[in-house]
């Protein structure tokens, strides 16, 4: 059985204020299966609708249409609370952004987002910090870390549950190579460790090379299929 399976899916957004025209459709799926413990990498153009694709998957946003099934668990079936939990027991979400909560400490962090799931464990929260190298910076607030030592925390907090699956969106956009790659190894590993599977966003090619399986959102969109197969038709 496969641990996640997406069926056409669609999603649109009315334009801004003032701007005319109907509504953009920014995710158009036709299909998309993840295996349990499989890291695949997914790769697209800005604006191509790769984070709402992770925030459909994570119950943030409800499609348009379309089915998002894990396992036997149909979650758009589910209410907004459902969802939730769902998300907070099965889920784990590294954002671009962190979202980090900037009053506390990185421990905090972690324990707080294990409020929402199986509950607090201390003990392991700890591991992963000091796992992630940040033994010494358990009480330091995101403001007090860098942004190489903020996108570690975020993803101790990702892996906080022991989710079946870690969502992470350009989770090495803003480091440089070096740490880039060094957080890389981290993020993979730990789902490796964990028996999470892992679906990341990254637009730099070099992390999509070193994946197995990696797609483009492009590939996965129904019109940009149908529109390939008319060219290749008309040969």
């Amino acid at each position: 059985m496969q641990l996640l399976s997406l069926r056409d899916l669609t999603k649109s957004y009315a334009p801004p204020p003032g701007v005319g025209g109907g509504p953009q459709r920014v995710l158009d799926v036709a299909e998309l299966d993840l295996s349990p413990g499989e890291q695949v990498a997914l790769a697209g153009r800005s604006g191509s609708g790769k984070t709402t694709l992770l925030n459909v998957i994570a119950g943030l946003v409800r499609p348009d249409t379309g089915s998002v099934r894990y396992g036997e668990v149909e979650l758009t079936d589910l209410s907004e609370g459902q969802r939730d939990r769902f998300r907070a027991q099965h889920l784990g979400y590294v954002f671009q952004t962190f979202n980090l909560l900037q009053g506390y400490t990185a421990l905090e962090n972690v324990l707080l987002g294990m409020l929402f799931g199986p509950g607090r464990d201390k003990a392991w929260a700890v591991e992963l910090l000091e796992r992630l190298g940040l033994a010494d910076r358990l009480h330091y607030r995101p403001s007090q870390l860098s942004v190489g030592q903020q996108q570690r925390v975020a993803l101790a907090r990702g892996l906080a549950n022991r989710p079946k699956l870690l969502l992470a969106d350009e989770p090495t956009g803003n480091l440089d190579p070096a740490s880039a790659d060094e957080a890389l190894g981290l993020i993979r590993g730990l789902c490796r460790e964990t028996d999470a599977a892992l679906l990341l966003v990254s637009h730099d090619q070099a992390v999509l090379d070193g994946f197995e399986r990696s797609l483009d959102l492009s590939e996965l969109n129904r019109a940009s299929r149908e529109a390939r197969a008319q060219t290749e038709a008309g040969r």
